[in-house]
């Protein structure tokens, strides 16, 4: 059971934006796609456990003192906890007295020492509010096209070629749950924290990125806007102008949450689209208008802004 879905992480989803909106370096590209394949590889990992009769908790973001830790995977079984942190890398790299290097030589963060303190503070996070139970950690390389080179092998590091073997593991844990484990995991998904403190992005602001109506399948600009909808040119793909406009607010929020959304900002960033009229129409339909005249400016139904 997941007790929490795995999100699209906010880096990844603001990175997609800016890659057709602006132009990456080719740093911020391989930051992109290396993003794009880290998702990509959690999301096998749920497949596989997504039958588990126990507590799921996926994409965790928590705070012990000072320290802010992500947690990939959580689950929560009768008996212990298991912390697992996935990799989808890919190629041949080695691993020997604390270095993680590529077999070219290039030295990489050591996903053990990330893992292990990951381990640490979720530890004590757990004995601040009296839960003492094991917490077993993996390090899951999920990507068949990876190798790890290693002098012994490391119960913690779980390879491709073992992940058969450690989903079938899973599978035969005690799991008969009382209403305490059911408590721990609601704790934990309240202390999930919304903000990343540790997100890089690619400098950006809203008069330098690039204003106009995308497709919803390819991102293209080049498309033909009727009363009722857009089509793309390249794809073929089309879209109802009501989804259309939606989708482009929801991007607006997603790179400028602080940003009050008009109907005249909405306008000039979907530039070819249609009528103020009708784009106001579309917002007033969806969301709550607060203000008056000029000031006047829409908030969802939860009375925030959106």
């Amino acid at each position: 059971m997941f007790k929490k879905e795995r999100p699209i992480p906010a880096e990844l989803v603001k990175l997609r934006i800016l890659n057709y909106r602006t132009k990456l370096t080719e740093k911020e590209k391989l930051q992109l796609s290396n993003k794009e394949k880290g998702y990509a590889g959690e999301l096998e990992f749920d497949c596989l456990i997504r039958d588990l009769d126990t507590l799921v908790i996926n994409e965790l973001l928590l705070e012990f003192g000072e320290t802010v830790f992500q947690i990939d995977t959580l689950i929560i079984f009768y008996g212990r906890i298991y912390l697992i942190d996935i990799k989808y890398y890919e190629g041949e790299y080695c691993y020997e007295d604390g270095l993680f290097k590529t077999i070219a030589g290039s030295e990489k963060k050591d996903p053990m020492l990330q893992l292990n303190r990951c381990h640490s503070e979720l530890r004590q996070l757990l004995q601040k509010y009296r839960y003492n139970y094991p917490i077993d950690a993996f390090l899951v390389f999920n990507n068949p096209q990876f190798t790890l080179f290693q002098p012994s092998p490391n119960p913690q590091i779980i390879l491709p070629t073992q992940v058969n073997s450690f989903i079938k593991k899973l599978y035969k844990m005690p799991s008969k749950l009382s209403d305490v484990h059911h408590k721990l995991a609601d704790l934990l998904v309240s202390l999930h924290k919304t903000e990343n403190p540790y997100v890089r992005l690619p400098k950006y602001d809203y008069d330098t990125v690039e204003k106009g109506i995308t497709c919803g399948s390819c991102h293209s600009f080049d498309v033909s806007v009727s009363r009722t909808k857009i089509a793309c040119k390249d794809c073929g793909c089309e879209e109802r102008m009501e989804a259309a406009v939606l989708r482009h607010v929801e991007e607006l929020l997603k790179l400028f949450p602080d940003i009050k959304i008009t109907t005249n900002l909405v306008f000039e960033w979907c530039k070819v689209v249609t009528p103020k009229k009708k784009i106001r129409k579309i917002l007033l339909k969806h969301f709550i208008l607060k203000g008056h005249g000029k000031y006047s400016y829409f908030v969802d139904d939860s009375k925030n802004p959106i």
